[in-house]
């Protein structure tokens, strides 16, 4: 190759040692060197430039087997070439295989090979041509023999994981070790191309290789070690979701939980920052985790999931997920044949659905939930289900049954001594009271309100109490003292991430913003309270706010 100007191209290189012996001392040569490994070594000694390359994207893909099928055959069944699409998940090698075998079958309907692919335990029987250049589980197979012991281990029990993407803490509950055991075998398995950490301590695995992984850990590893291991996972998601919810609503009533098994749990979140980003993070995995459950039967941890996603939920103005994940919750409670865990259920089942404007069924699981605490005699979960019946009645704009219903879940609380749960309740009587013009009663409740939530720090409370207070102020005429309330209110509901809340509130401060006149700035609040109605499916709410000013 001595000054000769060549292209010399290295495919499937295995390692290091097999491709530099071939590298040419000339610098008029260039070399491409492909590789499922990521060669490190040959990056760290030979100055190579490495590029990694990710899978192809759905319009490449469709690209793809246009090139390979035509647009007439692609044509003629889209929903089978949307399928296919999807079970190859932007694979190059899994698409030229089906499109070789369409092309191989002119006769055979797309719609036949999608249907081979429905059953996921054969899926990768699809892949297999004969030809072991070709054959995706041969592919696989010569990545995962190279594999440590502890690599191979690890890498099929990712094959068992729920969910788009896996953190640390969670590899390590399935392994059963420390974080810092598995770091070693993720990053072997990164170098393998049979991983990818897309985001720091978070890896996602291609479909295919998880099918794949999944099938070597049902060979290598009993059914028990597998349930163990999964067990293990809802653990971990459970124990750590639990904590992180303690971090976010710390005055609410905890549930009990069995402690962690030791050794691979590290915790809970620092603090309210770190527990909302942790659920941030995991919000995919942890309703993967909840169905998982379900699928497993493992009752008390599916409503013990739901419990603990509570407040992320309404904070974050999802109440069809916190929905979803009761209707589960409740489900699993009879079959546990749980009382109160039932009880627990149509209460908060009863919030969600008046949230979702299903009023009729709010009312049915809130008087399924009284009929359950009565005979349990828990005075605290029938005031909690009164407040939830209070606020059904408002949504209908009947204000006296409210007020009824909030005086009612008062005098429990009072009973029980619980100085939040009080202040709760003052406030809803203040708001309710307010609504039906009695301002000067609206004002006395909602001041006490604002004392009590200050001394115990209930930031939720807090916020709601001064939105309530702005609407006395606005209707009483003290615009001024209006917008500072709406403005502190809309300040702490920004720092604990309640969106759900701060949609109210930015409506209710466009409102004064109209009343005195300022209509570019009651524009604008109104438009942002339509944001976040429209981010979290709240239909009615936002086509409130439309009647009130087109122009947002």
């Amino acid at each position: 190759m001595a000054g000769r100007r060549m292209l010399i191209v290295l495919d499937d290189v295995r390692d290091a040692d097999q491709a530099t012996p071939l590298l040419p001392g000339s610098p008029t040569c260039t070399v491409v060197v492909t590789s499922r490994h990521q060669l490190a070594g040959m990056t760290a000694a030979n100055g190579t430039r490495p590029v990694a390359l990710d899978t192809l994207d759905d319009a490449e893909a469709h690209r793809l087997l246009l090139h390979r099928l035509g647009a007439d055959r692609l044509a003629a069944e889209p929903e089978a070439v949307a399928y296919l699409l999807d079970c190859c998940a932007g694979l190059p090698l899994a698409l030229a295989v089906l499109a070789a075998r369409a092309v191989l079958s002119p006769q055979l309907p797309l719609a036949a090979l999608a249907t081979e692919l429905r059953d996921t335990t054969g899926r990768l029987d699809a892949w297999d041509t004969g030809d072991l250049r070709t054959n995706l589980r041969a592919v696989f197979t010569a990545s995962y023999r190279g594999l440590s012991a502890r690599a191979s281990e690890v890498f099929g029990l990712l094959g068992l994981a729920p969910g788009p993407d896996i953190g640390l803490g969670a590899v390590a509950a399935l392994a059963g070790l420390p974080p810092a055991r598995v770091r070693g075998p993720l990053r072997e398995l990164e170098g393998m191309s049979l991983i990818r950490q897309h985001t720091p301590d978070r890896w996602r695995m291609h479909d295919l290789v998880r099918l794949y992984a999944a099938e070597q850990v049902r060979e290598d590893r009993s059914e028990s070690a597998r349930q163990e291991a999964l067990r293990r996972l809802v653990d971990f998601h459970l124990h750590t979701a639990y904590a992180a919810e303690r971090l976010l609503a710390p005055h609410r009533a905890p549930i009990k939980l069995d402690a962690p098994a030791p050794g691979w749990w590290q915790g809970p979140p620092a603090d309210h920052a770190a527990a909302w980003s942790w659920f941030a993070e995991e919000h995919a995995c942890l309703l993967a985790t909840r169905d998982l459950a379900a699928k497993q039967e493992w009752h008390e941890a599916v409503w013990r999931l739901a419990w603990s996603l509570d407040t992320f939920h309404f904070r974050r103005g999802t109440i069809q997920d916190q929905f979803d994940g009761w209707m589960a919750g409740l489900e699993a409670a009879r079959r546990l044949g749980d009382p109160e865990a039932q009880a627990l259920a149509h209460r908060i089942l009863g919030h969600a659905c008046a949230r979702l404007g299903r009023h009729g069924l709010a009312m049915e699981h809130f008087q399924q939930a009284l009929t359950l605490t009565r005979s349990t005699g828990d005075l605290a979960a029938q005031a909690q289900i009164h407040q939830g019946l209070a606020m059904s009645w408002a949504q209908r704009e009947d204000f006296r049954q409210a007020l009824e219903h909030t005086t009612q879940a008062l005098h429990r609380y009072r009973a029980l001594d619980d100085h939040v749960r009080t202040a709760d309740a003052l406030n809803d009587m203040g708001w309710y009271a307010s609504r039906l013009g009695l301002h000067a009663e609206g004002l006395a409740h909602c001041e006490a309100a604002l004392a009590l939530f200050r001394r115990h720090r209930h930031r939720d409370g807090e916020a709601n109490t001064l939105d309530s207070l702005g609407y006395i102020a606005h209707h009483t005429g003290r615009y001024d003292q209006a917008l500072s309330h709406y403005s502190e209110a809309l300040r702490l509901l920004q720092e604990i991430g309640n969106a759900f809340d701060e949609a109210n509130t930015l409506e209710h401060l466009g409102d004064v913003h109209a009343a005195i006149g300022d209509r570019q700035q009651a524009r604008n609040a109104w438009r942002r309270a339509l944001r976040l109605y429209q981010a979290q499916n709240r239909a009615e709410d936002a086509d409130r706010v439309r009647r009130r000013s087109p122009a947002v």
